[in-house]
């Protein structure tokens, strides 16, 4: 699965399950959808921006499911604040491991037919401080 889906769904899913109401799903409209990000890097590794795009059908039991399915906080990683409901999610984590640290801010508008966001990464690593950030759009195509 392409990046953008995986930040994409992992906005979703990387939420714990009280954070967001019973029966509340995100508003987003099943079908077929068109995934897009770029990513810039600033730091001492001269990275080149990346952009990535993909397309996949989010059936409404995929968006159910990034409900039900919150997965619990992935190893090293703990979710310092979050907040979502229908329309929006922010949130802020932490991740430490042996080659350094993360600090994550990101959030998702959801719109129906498109969602937009934005995920900044702060890390510190072996080989020197690095800051990414990320912008995601999302578009819905269609019927799958």
């Amino acid at each position: 699965m392409p990046a953008i889906v995986l930040l994409f769904v992992a906005a979703l899913l990387m939420l714990p399950l009280p954070a967001m109401a019973q029966g509340e799903a995100p508003n987003l409209v099943p079908g077929m959808w068109a995934f897009s990000s770029m990513t810039h890097v600033e730091g001492d590794l001269p990275i080149p921006d990346q952009t990535e795009s993909h397309q996949e059908c989010l059936t409404e039991a995929d968006i159910a499911d990034a409900q039900r399915s919150m997965i619990q906080e992935q190893d090293g990683c703990e979710v310092i604040e979050s907040t979502i409901g229908r329309d929006r999610m922010d949130y802020r984590m932490m991740c430490r491991g042996s080659g350094g640290e993360a600090n994550i801010d990101g959030n998702m508008r959801f719109l129906g037919e498109s969602a937009e966001g934005s995920v900044d990464i702060d890390t510190t690593t072996p080989m020197g401080a690095l800051k990414m950030h990320t912008t995601i759009e999302a578009q819905r195509m269609g019927e799958c």
